[in-house]
């Protein structure tokens, strides 16, 4: 019953009107994290040590309401990751493959510090920021984020979000 609770309130994120790029979370084996934003939400799990698969839904106002599908690898403990996915829905319709890497520090007092950079052919985006563990499976995030279209003006600016791990 709970689990299908939770799984339902993820789906509501997912296809909900909040919408920046999602944290990098720093999660166990078989650990699932969901999250709404200032500009985004999405889903993300763990499937082995290693890899992370997610879903993200942002709102980029005038440059459209981006899904991204991607998977994260951890190259050096959960520290530093290679991301590779796929964007739909950029401006003027165009849908890209994309890929990056993001670095995190370790947890240290409840907060952790990522950076990370994802590109594709049509666009690429930066984000910094900073996770504060609230309770034992809810983090508050505070991020900066600089979304560069090729075409268009580029959106950028402070977001801060929520995420429940379980």
């Amino acid at each position: 019953m709970k689990k299908s609770a939770l799984l339902t309130a993820a789906l509501l994120l997912v296809s909900s009107s909040y919408a920046m790029a999602a944290p990098i979370n720093q999660m166990a084996n078989h650990e699932t994290a969901v999250g709404v934003g200032t500009k985004e939400s999405y889903i993300e799990h763990k499937v082995t040590n290693k890899a992370t698969v997610g879903f993200q839904y942002a709102d980029r106002d005038e440059k459209g309401d981006h899904k991204d599908a991607y998977l994260q690898y951890d190259i050096v403990g959960s520290e530093l990751k290679v991301i590779g996915g796929y964007r739909w829905n950029l401006p003027n319709d165009k849908d890209n493959a994309f890929a990056g890497v993001a670095v995190s520090t370790p947890k240290v007092l409840g907060f952790d510090a990522y950076a990370s950079y994802v590109a594709g052919k049509d666009f690429n985006e930066t984000q910094v920021g900073v996770n504060k563990n609230l309770l034992l499976n809810v983090d508050l995030n505070v991020n900066y984020h600089n979304f560069k279209p090729d075409e268009g003006s580029r959106e950028n600016g402070v977001g801060v979000g929520v995420s429940v791990k379980f």
